[in-house]
């Protein structure tokens, strides 16, 4: 195979991954209009690479209940990754291995607004334990400590 054409089937294999790579990287964020610690997580994953589209919405907990995160396991917020649901503070490290990882599951959840989590003020105390949302609803265990 000649150097030119080699070259043009590494750059079309490259240009087809430019949509999917984009696409796990867009995020729409709904949040409480007066919520000012997530307008700080949608600036924590701006500053992680992410595209996030805020959407202020009074409607924050039905959209959780109807994303499958039972009552008590929900954010503050709500986010959409690539065909994923996630909620709250959770830390960019989880929401990578969700993106690379891509397990059979509706989502991530990090109930509460924990203090020290990404967005919020404080000292964190303890690891956060960022919980699976199956794909049935409810929550499936601990996808990961951090």
């Amino acid at each position: 195979m000649s150097n030119i054409a080699k070259t043009f089937v590494l750059a079309s294999l490259l240009l087809s991954a430019i949509p999917a790579m984009a696409g796990e990287k867009d995020v729409t964020l709904y949040k409480d209009p007066q919520c000012g610690c997530c307008a700080s997580y949608a600036d924590y994953l701006k500053e992680n690479g992410f595209n996030v589209t805020v959407k202020p919405t009074d409607d924050v907990p039905a959209m959780s209940l109807k994303a499958g995160i039972p009552e008590g396991a929900e954010g503050c917020h709500l986010a959409f990754i690539d065909g994923y649901v996630v909620s709250g503070h959770v830390p960019v490290g989880a929401v990578n291995k969700l993106l690379s990882e891509r397990p059979d599951i509706k989502g991530i959840t990090l109930p509460g607004m924990p203090m020290g989590s990404p967005g919020m003020g404080g000292t964190k105390d303890a690891p956060f334990e960022i919980m699976k949302v199956r794909k049935s609803g409810g929550l499936g265990g601990i996808y990961v400590r951090e």
